[in-house]
């Protein structure tokens, strides 16, 4: 039996195994695919979490993280409001940061099974058993879901934001050769969606961006949508005419959930995307799933060490990480509902424009404290 099973290799998977391992436990990390691969994600991160993977061991500035200090918003027609980041950020690659935390996490001693799927989580008499697509049985004491936005587990676990289908689809490419200041974050609206661009390292930029299911059916494929839809943003339209696109194809997610998730679900811990996601016109989910990770292993290891009974660590861990995120992915809700409609895109970026320190506020609003690193 394992103390610990954490099923999803992400950003919280990594942190919470490493922090697990490093604190004296048995642990086995499950991941579908093998590093380094990408993931669909704006791959920008906010500064809260910089002291924090520094002290895990993470040299951002060797990795080549891109530093970002001002934030661009623009609305379909193209007009721009532009404002600092006030906490500031960074840019990296989830392909370079989490094959990063792999290594750190083989040299601690976790134990992975890769390019593996888990089928199903059985929990009785206190333990939990966990069966693999390969036929392969584990057990352990505590199993923490860090498995992404939508999973076919969340479906096996009879999850409730699973019973509504979604509209959106979210679609992200790595490009070069755009004259583009390194320092920005920019969000650019489009008709029915969104698309985030920063820098990251090796003079690369992510593109992301999230729109409707319709959206791509209208117009028959990625491309075409991209073409008619997205281009009609004049800055967008620019990056798409002079751009190199370094994927042969786009990395693409259906059907992605905003709605409420339980950060507890059959004695699950969830953390990262699978507690709950925050839309990325507030591009903080990398830096939740690491604040969460710290919250969720640290809570893991007073259980492990029978300092916690199960109850109090699920009621704690729910309390805590509501306490920590609710307002934020609310928040995020929110003011998603201020942009799709390109009358409604227009109306925003004026009306902030008009009123910076609201905006400002609103970017506090979805940004998290520094984490105090001992």
């Amino acid at each position: 039996m394992h103390d610990v099973i954490i099923i999803g290799g992400g950003l919280a998977g990594l942190v919470g195994a490493l922090e697990l391992r490093r604190a004296g436990f048995d642990v086995l990390l499950i991941e579908r695919k093998t590093y380094p691969f990408h993931k669909v994600c704006g791959e920008y991160v906010s500064n809260e979490v910089r002291p924090y993977l520094t002290a895990l061991g993470i040299d951002l500035d060797a990795l080549g993280a891109a530093r970002i200090s001002q934030f661009w918003l623009s609305a379909p027609s193209g007009r721009v409001l532009t404002a600092p980041l006030d906490l500031g950020g960074f840019g990296i690659s989830r392909y370079t940061l989490d094959d990063e935390l792999y290594h750190l996490g083989l040299a601690a001693g976790v134990q992975f099974r890769l390019a593996q799927t888990v089928t199903d989580v059985q929990f009785a008499d206190d333990q939990f058993t966990v069966l693999l697509g390969n036929g392969e049985i584990s057990t352990a004491r505590l199993v923490l879901g860090t498995f992404g936005k939508r999973t076919k587990l969340d479906k096996t676990l009879d999850r409730a934001f699973m019973q509504a289908p979604s509209p959106y689809v979210g679609v992200k490419y790595h490009i070069s050769g755009i004259d583009f200041p390194k320092d920005v974050i920019a969000l650019h609206n489009f008709p029915d969606g969104y698309c985030g661009m920063s820098a990251i390292e090796d003079d690369k930029y992510c593109l992301c961006y999230l729109t409707t299911r319709t959206n791509v059916r209208t117009h028959g494929s990625i491309d075409a949508m991209e073409q008619a839809v997205l281009c009609q943003n004049p800055h967008l339209r620019a990056v798409f005419e002079q751009a190199t696109f370094l994927y042969d194809r786009p990395e693409v997610i259906n059907e992605v959930s905003f709605a409420p998730k339980q950060a507890v679900e059959n004695h699950i811990l969830m953390a990262g995307d699978a507690a709950g996601l925050i839309t990325p016109l507030c591009g903080n989910g990398m830096a939740m799933a690491i604040h969460g990770a710290k919250l969720v292993s640290g809570l893991s290891a007073r259980f492990l060490r029978n300092e916690l009974d199960r109850p109090t660590l699920e009621r704690t861990y729910q309390t805590d990480w509501s306490r920590l995120f609710g307002r934020r992915l609310w928040v995020g809700r929110t003011v998603q509902q201020l942009f799709g409609r390109a009358w409604l895109s227009e109306a925003a970026v004026a009306t902030f424009g008009l009123l910076k320190p609201a905006l400002r506020t609103v970017m506090k609003q979805t940004h998290g404290e520094v984490i105090a690193v001992k």
